[in-house]
C-alpha cells in the first residue's frame, strides 16, 4: 500500500526548519555584525590615533602645542568620559540581569544607561561651541576638533541603537525571560532580542574603552 503523505503537515515542517534557518542567521548576524562594526570603528578611531602621534612626534614648528593654544576643560572632558564609562558598566551589569530572568531590574539600568550616554553627548556639544582654540590653531586642535565630532557622532547613534532595544522590550512579556515561551516565533523573539542586547553592550563597552583612551591622550598625557 502506497504511504500517503498529508501536504499540510509537510509545509507546516517545512516552514519551522525555515524559521529556524533564518532565525539562526539573525544571531550570528548579531554576533558578526558587532564585531564587524568595531573593527570598522578602529579604523575611523586610528586614523585619529595615527594623526595624534604623528604630529605630537614631529612637531613642525613647534605647531603642536603652542602657548597661544590652551587646553580644553577637563572638568568637560571628565564628566564625559565618566558618564560613557558609568553608562557601559551599568548596561553590562543590566545584561546579566536580563539573562537571568530579571527584566524589571534590566529595564531601569537600560533607561539609566541611556540617560548616562545622551547627556554624554550633551555636554561633549557644549564643550564643543565653547573651545579656547580655532580648529587649525595647531596640531593638537585639528586632531581635537577632529575626533571629537566623530566621536560625538557615533556615541549618539549607539544610544539610538539602545533606545530601540528599550523599544523592542516593552512588548516582551516579563515571564518569557523566566519560562519558556509557548510558541517558537516568541521563543525567537525573545532569543533575538538578547542576541541583539549583548552586540549592543559589544560595542558600547568597546566605545567606552576608546573614549577613556581619548580622554587619556587628550587631557593626562
Amino acid at each position: 500500500m502506497a504511504e500517503t503523505t498529508n501536504p499540510a503537515s509537510e509545509a507546516a515542517t517545512r516552514a519551522a526548519e525555515e524559521g529556524a534557518f533564518y532565525h539562526e542567521a539573525a544571531l550570528n548576524a548579531a554576533w558578526t555584525g558587532s564585531r564587524l562594526a568595531i573593527g570598522s570603528l578602529s579604523f575611523l578611531f586610528g586614523a585619529f590615533a595615527f594623526a595624534y602621534f604623528y604630529l605630537f612626534s614631529s612637531n613642525g614648528h613647534g605647531m603642536w602645542l603652542p602657548s597661544s593654544t590652551r587646553i580644553p576643560s577637563n572638568h568637560y572632558g571628565e564628566a564625559v568620559t565618566g558618564l560613557i564609562v558609568v553608562s557601559a558598566v551599568i548596561q553590562t551589569v543590566g545584561l546579566q540581569l536580563i539573562k537571568g530572568g530579571k527584566k524589571g531590574p534590566w529595564f531601569i539600568s537600560a533607561v539609566v544607561a541611556l540617560v548616562f550616554g545622551l547627556a554624554a553627548v550633551a555636554l561633549q556639544i557644549v564643550q564643543l561651541l565653547n573651545l579656547p582654540f580655532q580648529p587649525g590653531q595647531s596640531g593638537f586642535a585639528s586632531v581635537y576638533v577632529g575626533f571629537y565630532p566623530v566621536a560625538l557622532t557615533v556615541w549618539l547613534g549607539a544610544m539610538v541603537w539602545l533606545e530601540i532595544l528599550v523599544a523592542r522590550s516593552r512588548h516582551i512579556p516579563d515571564i518569557f525571560f523566566v519560562e519558556q515561551p509557548p510558541t517558537y516565533v516568541q521563543t525567537y523573539e525573545v532569543q533575538r532580542f538578547q542576541s541583539a542586547l549583548s552586540a549592543f553592550t559589544v560595542v558600547w563597552n568597546y566605545l567606552a574603552i576608546v573614549t577613556f583612551i581619548f580622554w587619556l591622550l587628550f587631557y593626562v598625557r
